[in-house]
């Protein structure tokens, strides 16, 4: 018994934090409090989420927090405030980040997932050409050096090779 009243004094001051969330996520119930009299307890929430909810901030919040951001000047006034809209030092730095690249374009939520492809029809003939005009001179060469071939061991062999064009010539 002793241990259970130690462990809720420990939660209740930790629930106490300034803008933080408790230990367990769970906020401390406004009844919970006003019933423990001198000592606080905290309820505890048994059920746990299936999938996690994933927050989601709009353009004007992250602006208006990059603004106050900005205006913290004294010691301690940043780490109070990500405290108390309880946020991380991380979505700052990234909502600065999309700022500067463009207040309206890098402030809007990013769709997640793949990106669709939308190539241009012009774009996907102009890669198949490369395509086959790379295969096309890799052929040529592998021609050019077979003939080149056929060429020198008929100077070894001492037979004489015609060319098509010289031998309408002669007739």
């Amino acid at each position: 018994m002793e241990k259970a009243g130690r462990i809720g004094k420990d939660l209740a001051g930790v629930a106490g934090t300034e803008g933080g969330r408790s230990p367990t996520g769970v906020p401390a119930t406004p009844a919970a409090a006003a019933a423990g009299g001198g000592r606080q307890e905290q309820a505890l929430d048994p059920e746990v989420l299936e999938k996690p909810v994933r927050r989601r901030f709009t353009a004007e919040y992250k602006r208006r927090i990059v603004e106050e951001a900005d205006r913290c000047t004294e010691h301690g006034q940043l780490g109070a405030l990500l405290r108390r809209e309880g946020l991380y030092s991380s979505h700052l730095t990234t909502w600065r980040k999309q700022r500067d690249q463009g207040v309206l374009d890098g402030l809007r939520p990013k769709k997640r997932g793949r990106k669709p492809h939308n190539k241009d029809p012009l774009v996907e003939e102009n890669e198949r050409m490369k395509r086959e005009n790379a295969r096309l001179t890799a052929r040529l060469k592998q021609a050019e050096l077979i003939i080149d071939v056929q060429k020198k061991l008929s100077r070894i062999l001492g037979i004489s090779l015609e060319t098509p064009e010289e031998s309408e010539g002669n007739e």
